[in-house]
């Protein structure tokens, strides 16, 4: 195919914003690219930090996708009659309750303020309670244990979790809804006007990781087991039908209402979608052996092995947030693992950093914004000139609970060894090894149970923006960092699976050869400071049992 010939578009819907991309198939170029922010999010509707809630409104989404599609097509106004297919990627678990046409509740205008009747967003850890509630029934009921393939602990940042909060905390709500849908299963719907549950194709790479969904008990946890949890989530787990899809099938055709609406040819494929880690792995060339980490607010760490052959069963990895075939690349078990937080440790300091500013009306608001840019690469430059020692102050990453290995979002972050000398990058440096002596415990879980990692790929705002980060990273795992030359891996990646669902390229695999981005930098590390990483890891890994400790009494 020549250039110029054919293009895809790929949607990255993160936490804060839509980032839309316009990719030639010939040679993965990008013809046009925009990134709209969530209006109601940005002024922090519907969230209150201090409960961990966090929840976002349907009508965010659906402004955002279509403002970042039109500004990226008009850049280049040759390309829109020229596009072959869409596919999109998500947060995750991000679930709203719905009606019996997979609409979102928060769309009916009597719902249309009430946070429970919005998307939950991936980082409201309201759940903690329910998520021990299906931990300790998943352990007594005397059924399968369907946290096998979910690292062995179910968290509440998932789908199960977040339904039953709501069931327990606003019954009231959940007597008008027909269901519960990923935010990553409804975009497609809609683009494609499916209305009807049994229609719609749910996503393999959700159902896997955060639904409990393996086909070795046929599909989504039974109903018999729901229904000690709750009668409605036996009712929703109905609504899911029996079959998932990966993200190179065609959830259907773009409809002729939103084809003139995004400007775009009606019918072109829009892709099943799946969460914007593992399409973003995809886009960062993830293969057996190499482990892409999506480094941005969080962290999601992916990484594809062999499906076990005829005959033989598939190993669980305990500790990492789940495994499942076809959730990364059809044809290969996808493992997942990742932190709660680290860009929001970051931004954590620079909030408290900047609060006098904010609150004793001596700047006014459009400095004060210009300075808030400014701290973090202030901070992360001083940081740079302080070596690491044995005796340096030692912090804990898990500000926003401990994602894996083995999820406990009730965990808390911790800051050790602070002396009168302990100034602002120092403790900011503190912040950035604990990220990744968070990371080394991750890398550590999935070589200990047999998945090797041959070389690691960084993805993402923070891998490209933080350069002290990534070397801090490389010296204290050990191992050498690769950051991509562009921060596009899930538009990109999305642009790989469309291309494979309108016929371009026979699959993945070849699809990657042709659009993924090449590497801009490498990190190698630093082997003496390694050596006095290793004592300091030891101090990271007995401070956060004691923390553990302190959780369970």
């Amino acid at each position: 195919m020549k250039k110029g010939e054919a293009y895809v578009l790929g949607a990255d819907f993160g936490s804060d914003s839509v980032r839309v991309v316009a990719v030639d198939v010939a040679d993965g170029s990008v013809a046009g690219s925009h990134v709209s922010y969530y209006p109601r999010w940005k002024t922090g509707a519907y969230c209150d930090p201090k409960r961990n809630q966090f929840r976002q409104h349907p009508l965010d989404y659906v402004e955002s996708f279509t403002e970042a599609v039109q500004s990226a097509l008009s850049q280049n106004p040759a390309v829109a009659s020229r596009v072959r297919g869409i596919s999109m990627d998500t947060t995750g678990s991000t679930p709203s309750l719905c009606d019996a046409d997979g609409k979102p509740l928060a769309l009916d205008k009597r719902f249309s303020d009430n946070p429970d009747a919005m998307f939950v967003l991936w980082k409201d850890h309201t759940a903690v309670g329910e998520a021990d509630e299906i931990n300790a029934l998943s352990k007594s009921w005397g059924g399968p244990d369907y946290r096998k393939f979910s690292g062995g602990t179910y968290s509440s940042e998932w789908f199960w979790s977040k339904l039953l909060h709501i069931v327990r905390h606003n019954p009231s709500i959940t007597a008008h809804a027909a269901g519960f849908i990923e935010h990553c299963d409804w975009l497609p719907a809609l683009l494609t006007g499916t209305e009807a549950f049994d229609k719609i194709k749910r996503s393999r790479c959700a159902a896997g990781h955060k639904l409990m969904w393996h086909p070795s008990w046929n599909g989504y946890p039974s109903s018999e087991f729901l229904t000690l949890l709750d009668p409605f989530l036996a009712i929703v787990r109905e609504s899911l039908g029996t079959e998932t899809y990966t993200a190179d099938i065609p959830a259907g055709a773009l409809t002729q209402e939103w084809a003139k609406k995004l400007g775009l040819p009606v019918g072109i494929p829009v892709c099943v979608g799946a969460y914007d880690a593992h399409i973003g792995a995809v886009g960062g060339k993830v293969a057996k052996g190499v482990m892409v980490k999506s480094i941005g607010t969080s962290t999601c760490d992916i990484i594809i092995g062999d499906v076990p052959s005829k005959g033989e069963q598939e190993q669980a990895v305990d500790g990492i947030v789940g495994q499942v075939t076809g959730s990364v690349i059809p044809g290969y078990i996808g493992y997942e693992g990742g932190q709660s937080a680290f860009g929001d440790y970051y931004a954590w300091l620079r909030d408290v950093i900047m609060w006098p500013l904010k609150h004793l009306d001596i700047v006014e608001e459009q400095q004060i914004e210009k300075i808030e840019k400014k701290v973090l690469p202030m901070l992360e430059n001083a940081a740079q000139a302080i070596e690491p020692t044995e005796s340096s102050p030692v912090a804990i990453d898990w500000i926003n609970g401990r994602r894996s290995p083995y999820a406990d979002q009730m965990l808390k972050g911790a800051l050790t060894g602070l002396t009168l000398g302990t100034d602002a990058p120092a403790v900011m440096r503190m912040l950035l090894e604990s990220t990744a002596f968070g990371a080394r415990a991750i890398l550590e879980c999935f070589e200990n149970s047999g998945v090797r990692v041959e070389k690691v790929v960084a993805i993402g705002g923070v891998a490209r923006k933080s350069v002290i980060g990534m070397q801090i990273l490389a010296d204290i795992t050990g191992r050498a960092i690769h950051v991509t030359d562009n921060d596009l891996a899930p538009s990109i990646g999305g642009a790989v699976f469309a291309s494979v669902a309108a016929g371009i390229y026979k699959d993945v695999e070849e699809a990657q050869e042709a659009l993924c981005s090449g590497t801009e930098r490498v990190h190698e590390p630093d082997l003496e400071r390694k050596a006095v990483y290793d004592t300091l890891y030891e101090r990271y890994l007995q401070i956060g049992a004691f923390e553990e400790k302190q959780r369970r009494g």
